[in-house]
């Protein structure tokens, strides 16, 4: 049995024993907020964001930018290098600029990318095409600004760019075989009512998120999710770190990055300590922040390696 490894193509070099395990069972290395790593400094907020928020934008700017800046970047690796280090979950929230008189929708995180969200999954169509037996999930949400129109528009361009690539939500336990039998490389998550019309569609899969900010509180807040027993399907534990605005203020020379890694030790000991699989407290997908410097994807992959002792102990 070779030694699992985080690389571009884990899944095809998982263990032949563990191609007919549903997805849903393995453990899957993600991203939060995955286009983070390209917000545009200087484009408007989203309209999500408070009156007020944005009456303090506008009167200290200087102030508010750099401050959103290192608060809002949780990613610091581009899509394709994510792709490569093993991420096969995204977190994209999409979005449509407001008086944009185009069609262009992009990423969010408190305020937009540089990149649009065509381009960006174009690159990971072009991806998926040099990697044949690699499968992505992509959850699409928040959507803020999109009309029914655009919705359409943006599903079709999905349908047109992925194709046969997309693996349709009847499937409703696909195994790394099935997929590769069926030339399918992408689920594709979509939170809004759309997927009732369109079959390719998945629904929104749950997302754990502990909105705390420091590892104790958020491991204590996924503990306590695994005690209710794991959903139905596809779901995702965040061990993304949240600090509300009156932290950021109080605390100026801090940003997201400083306090993710100074947690690092103790999320990455709870990591090492979950198992995939059915059971009731077994975990799916597990996201995090700035997935390239701290080694998330090759503590995750290697949990599969529990499912192997559990069908060689039957």
């Amino acid at each position: 049995m070779s030694k699992m490894s985080c690389s571009q193509d884990w899944m095809s070099s998982l263990p032949e024993e563990l191609w007919d395990t549903p997805l849903t069972e393995l453990a899957i290395p993600g991203s939060h907020d995955a286009m983070s790593y390209c917000l545009d400094i200087n484009s408007p907020l989203v309209p999500s964001e408070s009156d007020c928020f944005r009456i303090l934008d506008g009167l200290f700017y200087c102030f508010t930018r750099p401050t959103i800046f290192k608060w809002a970047t949780t990613q610091d690796k581009s899509i394709e290098e994510q792709l490569s280090m093993g991420i096969r979950y995204f977190d994209l929230r999409v979005a449509h600029k407001l008086k944009d008189p185009s069609s262009d929708l992009y990423f969010t995180h408190v305020i937009y990318t540089h990149l649009t969200v065509l381009e960006t999954l174009s690159s990971v169509a072009l991806w998926l095409k040099s990697h044949p037996k690699e499968v992505v999930i992509l959850a699409c949400s928040h959507f803020e600004g999109i009309s029914d129109e655009l919705h359409q528009s943006f599903i079709f361009s999905l349908k047109k760019m992925f194709g046969s690539k997309l693996c349709p939500h009847k499937v409703s336990a696909p195994t790394l075989r099935s997929l590769w039998a069926a030339g399918q490389q992408v689920i594709l998550s979509y939170d809004s009512q759309h997927p009732l019309r369109h079959p390719e569609l998945w629904p929104d899969i749950p997302y754990w998120w502990a909105n705390q900010r420091t590892a104790k509180e958020v491991i204590s807040y996924l503990d306590w999710n695994k005690e209710q027993g794991r959903p139905e399907g596809f779901f995702v534990c965040g061990l993304n770190l949240t600090a509300d605005r009156c932290f950021i203020t109080e605390n100026l020379r801090q940003s997201l990055r400083t306090i993710t890694f100074s947690n690092w030790e103790c999320l990455r000991g709870w990591v090492e300590e979950q198992t995939p699989g059915s059971g009731p407290q077994s975990l799916n997908i597990i996201a995090g922040d700035f997935v390239g410097p701290l080694p998330l994807c090759s503590l995750i992959i290697a949990l599969n390696q529990k499912l192997l002792r559990k069908k060689s102990s039957r």
